[in-house]
């Protein structure tokens, strides 16, 4: 099945994997505690993002070389997977922080007045995610993350 044989999908797809796993002792070596939600949590080192995205154009530029119109589209793609990532998504993740203060605060506010209604824990409005976006180092080392499986990939395995 043609499928099995597309590396650049396999690699991106690893990347993605790989990433989203090493989150996790990276983690651990900074907070000393197992956090296995990391695993399927958005943001962080390294980003998952720039790891797919670079695993898969550094795979496309191995199987069409650097002068293709597919490496050019995949290059564009990942520039702007990469941008997105530590601009639009961090800044949401920003706003998101100073959001859930805000409830917090208004929460707060309307806990202390003799009128607030008592509601029941299911009712209670559930934070907004803050951990949407990366920071640039977390882009670079996906990115760097993404380069590496591929080249391994193409030089050790194929």
């Amino acid at each position: 099945m043609e499928l099995f044989q597309n590396v650049p999908l396999w690699a991106a797809l690893f990347a993605i994997f790989f990433a989203q796993f090493v989150k996790i002792p990276i983690h651990f070596l900074f907070s000393k505690k197992v956090d296995f939600a990391l695993f399927t949590s958005t943001g962080g080192m390294p980003s998952s993002h720039s790891a797919a995205v670079t695993a898969l154009t550094t795979a496309v530029a191995f199987e069409e070389g650097l002068d293709s119109t597919m490496f050019g589209v995949s290059a564009i793609f990942a520039v702007i997977v990469m941008f997105d990532a530590t601009g639009v998504r961090f800044q949401a993740g920003q706003q998101a922080i100073i959001i859930n203060q805000l409830r917090a605060d208004l929460h707060n506010f309307f806990e202390h007045t003799k009128d607030w209604p008592q509601k029941k824990e299911e009712e209670k409005i559930q934070e907004l995610k803050t951990l949407l976006g990366h920071k640039p180092i977390e882009v670079f080392m996906g990115a760097l993350t993404g380069i590496v499986i591929s080249i391994l990939i193409y030089t050790l395995i194929l």
